[in-house]
């Protein structure tokens, strides 16, 4: 009989171009703030998520112990970072993690509709350095599309004190170019939930039209109005005036200059440091350019409107609870592709498109530096929420109870069934998006894997990973190189 063939194979971080890069270019990044006497170190939030990026996954830095309880063969599983930055792994099962939460224990078996919410460049740059103001534009954009909703339901004859819409949003800090660009994925019900706890019945779902040409544009113009009213009022733009100008109020300039220069570099597609700072991110098979604005209406539910645009035209029927997963991996996905990562000859960086642009572009080029300088400005700030919930799904709301999907529904028993507890196991992840069985033993395909020891000395760990003839030293991390100087020699 031929011998059981793992279906899983542990990942090598250390063997993918991006860890290279930092490993080798970290500490040469972080001592160009030192080497300039007027310029302040990043936040140690920053800093942080770079060392912790370069410890996970490696063996060399601890790991846990499983074992087979029938033919007590072992695996090592080494520890995660569990950053939100850039880390490629942690990001994927996050996002595993949420959708399958959100799917099984959170989102009822009603119709949703994906609306997504960009902004201005000036204003991406605001919210990314204030999470106060990330919040105010996120309640902005939430509630002007929730009273559509319940604008809609009134029209349909609904008592509008008593309904309720759902949403979940998630706050995505990049772009597909690896710049900042603060946007809002919104997940809505597409209907609202009708209280009837006073007559003693369980609430009821009225579905609602879905939304026309003319109904997104009028609320991309809320929208609009009611933030540029905010900004106004907190000192961002000039009040007034019919025009929306800049006042150059930036708190975060006077507090952490070197984070601000970096920030509104990369909202811009600009570098911030370096013999390139100020110049535009090189790009791969861009064209003449691109003249003038889109038009008010760019494509199906899909508007524009000075620098804002809102796109609600991605719908999920009730019974499609694949499609709905698929659609939250995406909304909740990481910022860094590792398969659209590459190296030149040169030792530049390539981090190629999805699709290309309008322009013909279909990928940028980064010097190392300038790689990890847009990877330290997607670094979200600390003790923020990045996926919020709303309305009916709030945790709070006194309707969530009755209206989250059942045990039947989920199609599982015991403490999976519980909303409260969105931690999935990552056997149960690999299970589910791959069809991978991590929990069954690799080699005799009987037995379970079970936890034995978390291994955290390091002599305890040397001594396991030699014993099995696997690294013990973590891959090294390169010192801070002085930058070149070209000289003009005269004769």
């Amino acid at each position: 009989m031929a011998p059981a063939v793992a279906t899983y194979e542990p990942r090598d971080p250390s063997r993918t171009v991006l860890y290279k890069v930092i490993a080798e270019h970290l500490e040469t990044f972080l001592a160009s703030f030192d080497a300039d006497p007027d310029a302040k170190r990043l936040p140690d939030s920053v800093p942080r998520e770079f060392y912790d990026y370069v410890q996970c996954g490696i063996l060399a830095h601890g790991f846990l112990r499983l074992g087979c309880d029938t033919c007590k063969t072992e695996v090592l599983l080494a520890f995660s970072c569990k950053r939100r930055g850039f880390c490629p792994s942690c990001a994927g099962r996050r996002m595993a993690q949420t959708a399958a939460h959100l799917v099984e224990c959170v989102i009822p078996w009603v119709p949703t509709r994906q609306w997504v919410v960009s902004v201005p460049i000036p204003l991406r740059y605001w919210m990314a350095s204030s999470k106060e103001l990330t919040a105010k534009i996120h309640t902005i954009s939430r509630t002007t599309i929730s009273q559509y909703y319940v604008n809609q339901a009134v029209k349909r004859g609904v008592e509008r004190q008593q309904v309720q819409p759902g949403s979940v949003t998630f706050i995505q800090r990049f772009g597909g170019a690896l710049n900042l660009n603060v946007h809002f994925h919104c997940v809505f019900l597409e209907g609202v939930y009708l209280d009837r706890t006073e007559a003693g019945l369980k609430p009821r779902f009225v579905k609602v039209e879905p939304p026309s040409d003319a109904d997104v544009t009028a609320v991309l113009q809320q929208i609009s109005r009611r933030v540029i009213r905010t900004l106004r009022r907190l000192g961002y733009l000039e009040a007034g005036i019919d025009a929306a100008m800049a006042t150059g109020y930036d708190p975060l300039l006077d507090s952490e200059p070197e984070l601000a220069r970096t920030l509104a570099a990369s909202v811009t597609q600009r570098i911030a440091f370096g013999e390139r700072a100020g110049q535009k991110v090189r790009r791969i098979g861009s064209g003449f350019g691109y003249e003038g604005e889109s038009p008010e209406l760019t494509g199906p539910r899909c508007a524009s409107l000075g620098g804002f645009s809102l796109h609600a035209n991605t719908q999920v029927p009730a019974h499609r609870r694949d499609q709905l997963e698929r659609l939250i991996r995406y909304t909740a996905r990481g910022a860094v592709a590792l398969e659209r990562l590459g190296e030149d000859a040169h030792g530049d960086l390539m981090y190629t498109f999805t699709r290309p642009w309008s322009d013909g572009t279909t990928g940028i080029t980064l010097a190392p530096l300038e790689l990890l300088e847009k990877l330290a400005a997607i670094v979200p700030l600390p003790r923020v929420h990045l996926v919020r919930y709303a309305g009916c799904l709030a945790p709070h709301s006194q309707l969530r109870g009755a209206i989250i999907p059942t045990p039947r529904q989920q199609g599982v028993d015991g403490p999976e069934t519980s909303a409260e507890t969105p931690r999935w196991s990552r056997a149960r992840l690999l299970k589910r998006v791959f069809d991978l069985d991590l929990s069954t033993c690799p080699l005799c395909r009987r037995g379970s894997l079970r936890i034995i020891a978390a291994i955290t000395h390091e002599a305890v760990i040397t001594r396991i990973l030699r014993h099995l003839k696997l690294a013990a030293v973590p891959p090294p991390i390169a010192p801070a190189r002085a930058r070149q100087e070209t000289f003009d020699w005269v004769a």
